[in-house]
């Protein structure tokens, strides 16, 4: 279907990691199919490089590096007719106050959307109530749009917004068994983010190839290194296996999780939002209890799922059996299924359509949180109102090839001091 009866959309992202980049680019396809997409990648830490980029493989009109006030900028003189924030709940109500005074006094503004890249197993009502105050909070499986909703009445915020959908990269075709049986382990960046933890389920992994020369086994790399995702990445895989002796049916992989998928007969991982990619085609799916089932591991989340095993059982031959009322509730749904946003696409072409939403009200006002709200929206240079603050880079000082050469180099440091530095100054200080 058209979501709007008059014309196509153009439709603005805007992101700060890769992982955000994909889950609001394939969003915006998803809830407009026919319109044009801008693409906006916040400047940070976690800024996606132009390989991340080519890797999540989602096309756009146009792409472009922006600070917030420089977004903010853009999108007052712009003429887009949905807004989706890719951001942490932080940077969406930053952004929406910024637009909301960027928007005051316009007869007609754009409808505003966001919601989660992933399983939300934290930090569940201060994100959510970071994120209310747009026009549409997507909730990936009908437990989280009951959850959103009952939190929303309880601190007495318009449940409305809420709509019911699905992650938007869950395609891909249906499971069925490969040659030679191949499993894939997905790495997380910051799941364990212990070393030794990290290196007990590198050791596993290496040791489950071993014992089984028959299969393929591959280690699917999120980043490569250098490269940040929306987590930091301490320890990465890459520096880990160096040094180590590996069969040679287990190799290191990147590329677009889907394809991996495509060749997958058993996926692992601890807590990996993969999981549900694999669900989702059927593919036999683990998450690993090795290193304890708990909240800060986010495998808490599949209790019930009959996903839940260990290394020594997969190593004996064995493959979980999905529970599929916890797949369905948990918004897996069959990949012959109807499509889980056609609910949205209507409500978005009733707002697009219709006379259009009345002016922006995020929850945290001046007045409800004057001890929350104007620390937050300093980190991301703007005033109590809304407005950059002074210094803050504005959307009529493009980046020059000089000031973007300082940047690459800025972020290469960084990445570097996290990655290298960092950790070899923690070990110094445990001796």
């Amino acid at each position: 279907m058209s979501t709007s009866t008059s014309k196509s959309p153009r439709v603005a992202v805007l992101a700060d990691s890769d992982t955000r980049w994909k889950w609001g680019a394939l969003t915006a396809h998803r809830l407009a199919p026919d319109g044009r997409l801008d693409g906006y990648l916040l400047r940070g830490r976690a800024t996606p490089t132009d390989r991340q980029l080519r890797e999540v493989g989602v096309p756009a009109a146009s792409r472009t590096e922006v600070t917030t006030a420089e977004f903010l900028a853009a999108m007052a003189r712009a003429p887009h007719d949905v807004v989706v924030l890719a951001l942490v709940g932080g940077g969406v109500q930053a952004v929406l106050h910024g637009l909301a005074r960027a928007w005051r006094g316009r007869d007609r503004r754009p409808v505003v959307v966001t919601g989660y890249v992933g399983v939300v197993y934290e930090k569940l009502t201060d994100g959510l109530l970071l994120r209310h105050g747009t026009d549409l909070v997507l909730a990936n499986s009908r437990a989280d749009a009951e959850r959103f909703r009952a939190v929303y009445a309880g601190v007495g915020a318009d449940p409305a917004a809420v709509v019911e959908v699905a992650l938007p990269f869950l395609d891909g075709a249906p499971y069925r068994r490969r040659d030679p049986y191949t499993v894939v382990f997905a790495a997380q960046p910051s799941v364990p983010a212990d070393r030794a933890d990290r290196g007990y389920l590198l050791e596993r992994l290496i040791r489950h190839a071993r014992l089984h020369p028959d299969r393929r086994v591959l280690l699917k790399l999120r980043s490569r290194p250098g490269e940040h995702t929306t987590h930091v990445e301490e320890s990465p895989y890459q520096k880990l296996v160096r040094g180590r002796a590996t069969p040679d049916n287990l190799r290191l992989v990147y590329g677009h999780m889907g394809e991996v998928l495509d060749d997958a007969d058993l996926l692992v991982t601890v807590s990996s939002t993969a999981a549900l990619e694999g669900l989702h085609r059927g593919v036999p799916t683990a998450v690993l209890t090795d290193l304890g089932v708990r909240e800060a591991l986010g495998n808490h989340h599949f209790v019930g799922s009959g996903c839940l095993t260990s290394w020594d059982r997969l190593d004996a031959g064995e493959a979980p059996v999905p529970d599929a009322g916890w797949v369905a509730r948990q918004g897996v749904p069959p990949a012959t299924g109807p499509d889980p946003y056609e609910g949205a696409r209507d409500r978005l072409a009733a707002l697009l359509d219709g006379p259009g939403p009345g002016p922006l009200s995020p929850y945290y006002t001046a007045r409800s949180a004057p001890g929350y709200l104007p620390g937050l929206l300093a980190r991301h240079h703007l005033g109590p109102d809304g407005a950059p603050l002074d210094g803050a880079p504005r959307g009529d000082r493009a980046a020059g090839p000089v000031r973007q050469a300082v940047r690459r180099a800025a972020r290469s440091a960084y990445r570097h001091g996290v990655q290298r530095v960092a950790p070899a100054v923690r070990r110094l200080g445990e001796l």
